[in-house]
């Protein structure tokens, strides 16, 4: 894999969008003959080894081997990093990211950037954004700042191996288990490590805060220093305050009651806050970078659903000769859902299981998006590790994440748009009558 990211990751040059060039091209067939066989054997290994993991730290050791060659290697399967090397210089020229795109000044390496991010906002929070001016400022050079990008992505890797034994603790379940997926996963390797994505930091915080919140409930000091650590998580990216509900349950120390949840939920809550006032003081950003969530959309794609069912109804308008803003507005319809399925797993959760309650509102965050790559799936995939015995539907979708990208970060969907979308409509109406059917027994 670091050597067909060495012939042909995501390199610092133009990015290339037709797929059709895939064998036209030097070293082509090696890059992704290299490339497939080496996600196969990470992939085959990690589903072997998932049931009879030795230790905690035995899980912790080998995820952190097999990412050493894929270290000193050029990222792969995405571009991202680029796009944050610029934000990073667009700050430190005195500007703001969230209202200002990347190619305002322009960025010195805006040619590495993906086109269809280089006129838009970020939309990263301010802790992000202040970590990224500080790394391009010492880096100075694109290389150096895409390595400590990189380092920064280890860290928040290293924080979910050092915690999730914590979170598998408090849900019964096996510590090695938990480690081997959630940190091990081929997914971490690839996405976060390799493609230095902030998923990394932000996941690795959002996983030490639910740890130390839930490590003494009730305790002041644990509540208040776990919701900071929630707090500067979502500072990295608002996803993370998904499970923030989810965590002041757990907080509670004893049976549930709405006393106690105002008590050691507004404790969690006065670390939340403080943290994300003081990196905004420190930053001095506001909340401009709300806007640029929005904007991160602004990319069409039928791997996300609310898409995919606007895409299909735009184009069946278009038979008839009718123009429909159709996907802007599923978009906004899907806010309802899920907005629905986020309060029944809370009232669920007031009776125990809320850290699992936590990863699959973190799920349905990453499904119900606007817009769906293969590295939102480490959002929920820590926190679940932590919390699932039963793990086969929890890895068959990170087997299947690992091969829709290619090393440039070229997605192979995008050549199947059609039967993708009539796919997720298919599903979104079977998990429909799955749904009737649950609530009608």
């Amino acid at each position: 894999m670091a050597t067909s990211a060495y012939l042909g990751g995501a390199l610092p040059s133009q990015p290339r969008v037709d797929l059709m060039t895939i064998w036209r091209e030097e070293h082509e067939p090696l890059i992704y003959l290299l490339w497939l066989t080496g996600t196969s054997l990470l992939m085959w290994a990690w589903w072997v080894v998932r049931h009879s993991v030795p230790s905690a730290r035995w899980a912790g050791i080998t995820g952190a081997l097999w990412s050493v060659p894929l270290l000193a290697a050029p990222p792969l399967g995405s571009r991202d990093v680029y796009s944050y090397a610029c934000v990073g210089f667009t700050y430190a020229a005195g500007l703001d990211p969230s209202t200002n795109s990347v190619s305002t000044l322009p960025c010195p390496w805006l040619e590495s950037v993906a086109p269809i991010w280089r006129d838009t906002p970020t939309p990263y929070g301010p802790l992000f954004v202040l970590l990224s001016g500080a790394i391009v400022t010492l880096g100075g050079t694109l290389a150096a700042s895409i390595a400590l990008f990189r380092a920064l992505a280890v860290v928040g890797v290293g924080m979910t191996a050092l915690c999730l034994p914590a979170l598998a603790r408090r849900c019964e379940i096996p510590e090695g288990q938990a480690v081997w997926l959630g940190m091990a996963s081929p997914l971490v390797v690839i996405h976060q490590i390799s493609g230095a994505h902030n998923d990394a930091l932000m996941v690795g915080l959002l996983v030490a805060g639910l740890a130390l919140v839930t490590s003494s409930p009730g305790r002041t000091l644990t509540l208040v220093g776990g919701g900071a650590l929630l707090g500067l998580a979502g500072t990295v990216k608002a996803t993370a305050w998904v499970a923030v509900p989810f965590a002041a349950l757990a907080a509670i120390a004893g049976p549930y009651c709405l006393r106690s949840l105002i008590r050691y939920g507004g404790l969690m809550m006065s670390g939340l806050f403080t943290a994300l006032i003081v990196v905004m003081l420190v930053s001095g950003l506001s909340f401009g970078w709300v806007g640029g969530l929005v904007r991160s959309g602004d990319v069409v794609g039928w791997t996300a659903p609310s898409t995919a069912v606007g895409v299909i109804i735009e184009y069946a308008a278009g038979l008839l000769g009718l123009r429909v803003p159709a996907v802007v507005a599923s978009r906004v319809a899907s806010i309802a859902p899920f907005a629905v399925i986020l309060i029944m797993l809370w009232w669920r959760a007031r009776r125990g299981h809320a850290l699992h309650r936590a990863g699959l509102a973190l799920a349905a965050a990453a499904v119900l998006a606007p817009r769906f790559h293969p590295w939102y799936a480490t959002w929920p995939l820590a926190v679940l590790a932590a919390t699932v015995r039963r793990t086969h539907w929890l890895v068959w979708p990170c087997v299947v994440a690992c091969f829709v990208v290619l090393p440039d970060g070229r997605s192979i969907l995008r050549s199947t748009r059609l039967p993708g979308e009539l796919l997720i409509i298919g599903l979104i109406a079977w998990v429909g009558v799955l749904g009737v059917r649950r609530l009608r027994s």
